[in-house]
């Protein structure tokens, strides 16, 4: 029982490193510039994290598998996240203009964020469990509005 405790320990802070490696400085752009921005401004934020949040959901089409449970549904949205953020930076080394590319980037970044403390990630790291509760925050304001509109 205690190797596995451990083991478990010893995978969250891989995926805590991997996180403040390809996720954190990202996300915190994105936070930062969404709370610097106008009202005008702000609904953008919110089309972007949603759309990003749907693009990683593990099954487009309809309800998850219902033998996942919700942590291991984070988990894979993190996922998915992550590995949207790695495409596409390698892709953003190829072109000049990277403005718009670097916000779409972002907003998953955010979504990986978000999710991987929705899963109970960040237990161990308080920096990023806070960095994860504003990302939790944001996708909630932004599933909100993105409904209200969509009413």
């Amino acid at each position: 029982m205690f190797g596995w405790l451990k083991s478990e320990k010893r995978e969250r802070r891989r995926k805590i490193k991997l996180d403040r490696e390809h996720l954190e400085a990202r996300s915190r752009r994105f936070l930062e510039n969404y709370l610097n921005a106008d009202e005008t401004r702000k609904p953008q934020f919110y089309r972007a994290v949603e759309e990003a949040s749907k693009q990683c959901q593990p099954v487009k089409s309809g309800l998850p598998p219902p033998e996942l449970e919700d942590a291991q549904i984070a988990e894979a949205i993190s996922g998915a996240a992550m590995e949207m953020v790695l495409e596409r930076e390698a892709r953003a080394a190829l072109k000049k203009d990277e403005r718009i590319s670097d916000f779409v980037t972002d907003a998953y970044a955010t979504v990986g964020i978000a999710y991987h403390r929705a899963a109970g990630v960040y237990t161990i790291d308080k920096e990023m469990q806070e960095l994860g509760t504003a990302a939790v925050h944001l996708l909630t304001i932004a599933t909100s509005y993105m409904k209200t509109q969509n009413d």
